[in-house]
């Protein structure tokens, strides 16, 4: 009896290092739909910045986009995706703040066509920007992140997260992680 007492401690106590050692070493192969209906995930070869934001913060993810190194912008292989948490609206509501999100997205995509053209980029920068209106917290739930933080993540290529900020991070911050 104590024999199999002390198999079952064993098994327990190595099942909790293989979690532990799961969620820090797992990738994140985030699933994402944002506004225009892109299919979108952290793990599909792009590194990503993903800003996780609510409409009160929205200031915050521009600055993190303005902060985007050059080298990434038009990049097929880097990619900004900014999810914002609106706090379960209602059905009719959600279709409202989708469309607001677009036109948003249009204005700004003004600012990055600047950026582009500045850097002799021949590309349409709305294609580039993605943001996902997160209505009842599936997306924030998938970072494992409190629904009402502002976060900045970096994603690697397979998913693996190689930087977390609680605010925004200075562009050589930023850069030094996306190089």
């Amino acid at each position: 009896m104590r024999a199999l007492q002390i198999f079952f401690v064993a098994i327990l106590l190595g099942c909790i290092s293989l979690q532990a050692d799961a969620v820090s070493d797992r990738a994140h192969a985030l699933k994402l739909v944002d506004v225009d209906g892109n299919a979108l995930s952290t793990a599909d070869g792009h590194i990503t910045v993903l800003v996780q934001t609510t409409k009160a913060d929205l200031a915050k993810a521009q600055t993190v986009g303005e902060r985007v190194p050059d080298y990434c912008l038009g990049n097929p292989n880097y990619r900004m995706v900014t999810v914002v948490e609106f706090e379960n609206q209602i059905s009719p509501m959600r279709s409202v703040f989708t469309a607001m999100m677009r036109s948003r997205l249009d204005s700004e995509a003004k600012y990055l066509q600047a950026r582009y053209d500045a850097n002799k980029i021949e590309k349409d920068a709305r294609r580039d920007m993605f943001a996902v209106a997160d209505f009842d917290g599936a997306a924030v739930a998938q970072l494992e992140s409190d629904p009402a933080a502002f976060r900045v993540f970096v994603f690697g290529r397979n998913g693996e997260l190689l930087k977390q900020w609680n605010d925004v991070p200075s562009a050589a911050e930023l850069a030094a992680v996306l190089k």
